[in-house]
């Protein structure tokens, strides 16, 4: 999605960010206190490890979010001689990347050390390595060694991170602004209309500094085995922070012995020949015979989309079989835009009818998009897709995992794993119907996680349901953009980084009205509600945003649990331009807990209305609720009303604040919250 630059309500302030950040990043320049130093060798079983889900306690978030194979350690949490950095939730920092905003920092010769809580012969490391001084990224080596045996070598990089300057963001951390003519916190101006000029540091707002790697140990380890990641003394990497190690028992491979088998059709599993032109022999053949097709253990490189249609693709899992392409520079555009081509795997276009009966199974897709080109289609999977199912999958290094463009109905997307995209997640786009997002696990997107956008035409009657979201990088975990009859349901969103929330609900970028209703139940959210740079204030966990068109259809909001909210829990906003045009009501949140905010747990910056029944607030950092409605102060009170129904307990919502005192402070001071516990 394009990012807003109006404001609403208040001049904006100058905040040191860009080169400043990145010049501490770069340097490796961390906060916090020393990591534990261990000078004896590990012993064969280590301590007690400690688990976490999206760095909480799992207590704190059972029954909400996806049910995975992995178990997540970080490292922030096990033994090192190098630096813990963090917390921190400032754009721009490592910190506020990080899981959990913390992790620790290793130079050369030193080492993390995590002991296994289950047997595992799987590892997943999330880390972060400087980028190359004129950008393109470096590599660098990581030894991985498991119970004293000798270490194995995960060769890093960084050619997928570090992005650059203003939306939608450059590779060149060199690059002078690619809008002067927007307005910019940083000088609170626009650039191109004052005098004299201001002048912007390079390199301009670094970000999206993770990216992670899998390594399969080839053999089991029980648990209580010490897996040590060290940096060796000759990298070229001044500095490399882990973040968190994630292992897992993975089991044999799958085989599917009735099939179409593409090496039969000529595809390499080696990866050294392209085998787009066998996988499409094997698709055709699987249709006419009425056979799967199947893709055994190994790498196949594949340059371009693979259309698909009435066929069922399976491989051998998602840690065996891999499709992997290069990016491909078109000579000239396509038809619809792009510049590039790139592996994915498409159904038709719904103007062509769309693919029916596409199921796509137990296989990876890693992709080569380092910059953001928003015209292209170097996705994961694409196209329309309808009477289908998108299953164990892992995703990464695509512009965006999953985007369908309807109309189209009835797709599943289930147990899949999203990571490191330069863009979104999943985007349900114009007219997708009766389809189901479960169990799924999404982290380091450079935008919205998980998204319904009701562009031109409404979604409607989706849901998004068990499915985790950690660090988006840019804008939401989830965001719901118009429709009907949607449902949220039993997500985990943790630790948005920049401009949005873990939970939006947004009537703007063109989307159809929200009617019928809408249901946001059961939601775990962490440590969100993230700054808006365009308007320099704080954003809630959950944020709905009047934008295009006023919010009024039913709305509920049941049973979330808002935890560590960096600003807000809730907040309420239209835009200063359209603040007299757009209102927000038909709100209703019902046995909802807010544990922790730095400044309310209601914002509310709009004309319109909302009831709480059974809202418990507790450590809440300012006034409970920072009512400036939409900003005209009048005699009779704020243009936003709240309906106490009863039994909202932590003193937050007070009867003087009811129906509508304007208590307005538009930027509060914000305090930092305790961790949040069980209640």
């Amino acid at each position: 999605m394009t990012r807003t630059t109006g404001r609403p309500g208040g001049a904006a302030r100058w905040l040191p960010v860009g080169a400043a950040a990145l010049a501490a990043v770069m340097a490796g320049i961390v906060t916090g206190g020393a990591g534990v130093a261990r000078a004896e060798a590990p012993s064969p079983a280590g301590p007690a490890p400690v688990v976490t889900r999206a760095a909480l306690d799992p207590s704190l978030t059972a029954g909400r979010g996806a049910d995975v194979a992995f178990v997540e350690q970080e490292a922030e949490n096990a033994t090192t001689n190098g630096t813990l950095i963090g917390p921190g939730r400032a754009a721009y920092t490592l910190a506020s990347e990080a899981s959990g905003r913390r992790a620790v920092s290793l130079a050369p010769g030193q080492f993390v050390e995590f002991t296994l809580p289950k047997a595992a012969n799987a590892i997943t490391v999330r880390y972060s390595i400087p980028d190359a001084p004129t950008g393109g990224g470096i590599t660098a080596p990581l030894d991985v060694s498991v119970g004293h045996r000798h270490p194995r070598t995960m060769t890093l990089t960084s050619q997928y991170a570090w992005l650059y300057n203003q939306y939608p963001f450059s590779n060149d951390p060199t690059a002078g602004l690619l809008h002067p003519d927007w307005w910019i916190t940083e000088c609170s101006c626009v650039p191109a209309a004052t005098t004299p000029t201001p002048t912007i540091t390079t390199p301009f707002r670094p970000h999206h500094f993770y990216d992670e790697q899998r390594l399969l140990l080839g053999r089991t380890h029980p648990a209580g085995s010490l897996v040590r990641l060290a940096v060796p003394t000759g990298s070229i990497a001044a500095w490399t922070v882990i973040d968190l190690l994630d292992s897992e028992l993975v089991g044999p491979p799958r085989v599917v012995p009735v099939a179409a088998n593409v090496l039969a059709f000529g595809a390499d599993p080696t990866g050294r020949r392209d085998s787009a032109d066998a996988l499409d022999r094997a698709i055709s053949f699987a249709r006419r015979t009425k056979l799967k097709v199947y893709l055994p253990p190994g790498t196949y490189q594949v340059n371009r989309h693979i259309l698909v249609d009435d066929v069922t693709i399976e491989g051998a899992g998602n840690w065996y079989t891999v499709v992997k392409g290069r990016e491909v520079p078109l000579s000239t555009p396509a038809p619809d835009g792009s510049v590039h081509t790139g592996v994915g795997f498409y159904g038709k276009a719904a103007s062509a009818g769309g693919s029916r009966n596409v199921h796509l199974a137990h296989f990876a897709i890693e992709g080569d998009v380092r910059e953001r080109v928003d015209t292209d289609q170097v996705n994961g999977v694409g196209g329309a897709l309808s009477h289908s199912s998108i299953d164990s999958l892992h995703l990464r290094h695509t512009k965006v995992g999953l985007w369908f463009d309807g109309p189209m109905t009835d797709l599943r997307v289930t147990n899949n794993v999203i990571v490191d995209q330069i863009a979104d997640g999943l985007n349900f786009h114009t007219g997708v119907t009766d389809s189901l997002v479960r169990n799924n696990f999404v982290r380091n997107t450079g935008d919205d996680a998980l998204a319904m956008w009701s562009e031109k035409t409404g979604n409607a009657r989706n849901t998004l349901d068990h499915n985790t979201v950690q660090s988006p990088v840019l804008a939401n975990g989830i965001a719901i953009y118009g429709g009907t009859d949607n449902t949220v349901s039993h997500n985990l969103v943790a630790d948005p980084v920049r401009e949005g929330s873990a939970i939006q609900v947004g009537a703007r970028f063109g989307a159809e009205a929200f009617t019928g209703h809408l249901r946001i139940t059961n939601n775990t959210t962490a440590r969100a509600g993230t700054y808006e740079l365009n308007w320099n204030i704080g954003l809630g966990a959950i944020w709905f945003y009047a934008l295009d068109r006023s919010i009024d259809a039913d709305i509920q909001v049941v049973g979330d649990h808002y935890l560590d909210n960096t600003y807000n829990a809730i907040m309420l906003v239209s835009d200063w331009p359209v603040k007299d045009l757009h209102s927000i009501t038909n709100v209703h949140f019902t046995d909802v807990r807010v544990d922790g905010t730095g400044t309310s747990v209601v914002s509310a910056r709009s004309a319109g209305s909302a009831s709480f029944a059974n809202v418990d607030a507790r450590n809440v950092g300012a006034v409970g609720v920072n009512n400036c409605g939409s900003f005209h102060f009048t005699p009779a009170g704020s243009e936003f009303s709240l309906t106490d129904l009863g039994g909202n307990d932590g003193g937050w919502l007070a009867p003087w604040q009811l129906p509508n005192t304007i208590t307005c402070d538009d930027r509060p001071p914000v305090v930092t919250p305790p961790p949040p516990s069980t209640w």
